[in-house]
């Protein structure tokens, strides 16, 4: 039997996770950029991955996301904001690429929503989730909880600014702080959960 979670007050008291400062982490706004991004995005066997949606308010209203997709190796991430055609089209083509595992948390509406949007299906997708229920821990775990017993550390997210406008062209320091973090965390679970092949 696995021990029981940490509570969220025992997960409070824990030292900070470590986070990416701004200067590793990648705007991605345009094909050129895009491009960039996606040569070194190709040079990995696994990114953390994750997406950002402006949120609804209304009962019954769809959202429109996801807005942000992110991407993380262990250097850097990259945000790719999809109001440009040419850049939302590769990001497409990074998602749909085979061989190259891409590993977050809770990433069944994620994926729903990227064939929506992006109309391509995502491949070789890993839900830490389900390996650490496979694991024995509870389903959903949640990314506060994976790094607060893998690591012993407190991951920090912003309600501000998950629940802020994603859609926005002008993202601020909070929103691309929030959302390379989340990808780049994940990556970091995956590692060290022993899931990366070795070098």
């Amino acid at each position: 039997m696995k021990p029981p979670l940490p509570t969220p007050e025992e997960i409070a008291l824990l030292p900070p996770f470590e986070r990416l400062g701004r200067e590793r982490i990648v705007l991605v706004a345009t094909a050129s950029q895009a491009r960039d991004a996606a040569r070194r995005l190709l040079a990995e066997p696994a990114w953390g991955f994750d997406t950002e949606s402006r949120p609804t308010f209304t009962a019954g209203q769809a959202s429109e996301g996801p807005h942000v997709v992110q991407l993380a190796t262990l250097e850097q991430a990259f945000v790719f904001q999809l109001h440009d055609a040419e850049c939302r089209a590769l990001t497409g083509e990074l998602l749909a690429r085979t061989g190259i595992v891409k590993a977050g948390f809770g990433l069944q509406d994620d994926r729903r929503r990227i064939v929506e949007k992006l109309g391509v299906q995502p491949q070789d997708v890993l839900d830490l989730d389900t390996v650490l229920r496979q694991r024995g821990w509870r389903r959903q775990m949640g990314i506060k909880a994976a790094v607060a017993v893998l690591f012993g550390q407190r991951f920090q997210k912003s309600k501000r600014a998950a629940t802020s406008n994603w859609a926005q062209r002008q993202l601020t320091e909070a929103q691309l702080l929030y959302a390379a973090n989340d990808a780049w965390a994940a990556l970091r679970v995956y590692h060290a959960l022993g899931l990366a092949a070795p070098a």
